[in-house]
């Protein structure tokens, strides 16, 4: 490894959500001189309570999220708040370069999430972890008894609904057009639900609230008083930078990885939800950037 105090790092992790963090741990554990650049959208940190983290009744995303950073700046990882504008391949390995900075980096883990798709509506943003959630296997158990809404009409849309039944007393699904566009096993469960009711043809226009969400305005002039929203219009893989280098991306733009979490490019590894993993969840992203620090460690010691 290079010495701590060289300009070159072992490897620059880019994300700072579970599979970054984790990376960095272990990273640090390795004695690699590591960066981390987070731009401070990880989608752990809106979480308002993670009951599923193993050893953690209870924790807030964004207090997990410290508690990894911090973790792993005890390992001297380095952590700085900034977006990554580029990527290039060097004689090397890699240049990243920010809005403010540019480094240099033998190996890279690119841990850039999932770029989830808005409504753009008035209070989407206000209300965010204060009724208006992205995850309903996250946030579902805080809703038991109470009224709530899933929009969007695809089969992750519907699963959703139907993992909100469960707990919610009457689940809405808002839907632009006239059918749910479900898989047929999943609408058949989603109508025989009797607590699961479909406003087709409908279009959330506002989400309106004090504190917390209390209604939504929709397009049809109707205002539907709730206290959940879950967005579910689907999202992207946070892969563009992996294309700026020649990464493989599958037919869903996800990066492509072994179980090594190894790239198609010597020295580029991923994890977490920006790649081909089957299950999106914060335990299996944060393993997946745990075998890609391993990974990297292994590629240096080789070179």
């Amino acid at each position: 490894m290079e010495g701590r105090g060289d300009a070159m790092y072992d490897i620059i992790i880019v994300g700072g959500g579970p599979a970054g963090l984790s990376g960095a741990i272990y990273a640090g554990r390795y004695r690699m001189k590591t960066l981390v650049l987070d731009d401070g959208h990880s989608e752990l940190v809106g979480a308002h309570k993670i009951e599923n983290w193993p050893g953690t009744l209870s924790i807030s995303g964004y207090e997990l999220v410290s508690n990894m950073k911090k973790h792993a700046e005890a390992f001297g990882a380095e952590i700085k708040m900034e977006s990554v504008m580029s990527i290039e391949k060097t004689e090397n390995g890699f240049r990243v370069k920010t809005e403010t900075g540019e480094y240099e980096g033998k190996t890279l883990l690119l841990a850039t999430g999932t770029v989830r798709r808005k409504l753009g509506v008035p209070g989407e943003e206000e209300f965010k972890g204060k009724g208006v959630s992205y995850c309903a296997a996250c946030d579902a158990a805080f809703f038991k008894d109470k009224v709530v809404a899933v929009v969007g009409g695809s089969d992750a849309a519907a699963t959703e609904a139907l993992l909100l039944a469960e707990y919610a007393k009457k689940v809405y699904i808002l839907y632009r057009r006239q059918e749910i566009r479900a898989e047929p096993i999943t609408k058949e469960r989603v109508y025989a639900n009797p607590k699961i009711e479909i406003i087709p043809n409908v279009n959330v226009v506002e989400i309106k609230g004090d504190q917390m969400v209390k209604s939504v305005l929709l397009d049809n002039g109707n205002e539907l008083e709730l206290d959940g929203v879950f967005i579910e219009i689907g999202g992207e893989p946070g892969s563009g930078l992996a294309a700026q280098i020649g990464v493989e991306l599958d037919d869903r733009k996800s990066i492509v990885v072994n179980s090594l979490s190894e790239t198609n490019i010597p020295g580029v590894f991923a994890a977490g939800d920006a790649t081909n993993s089957p299950f999106k969840q914060a335990i299996t992203a944060s393993a997946q950037g745990v075998m890609a620090a391993f990974s990297a460690y292994r590629y240096i010691s080789k070179g």
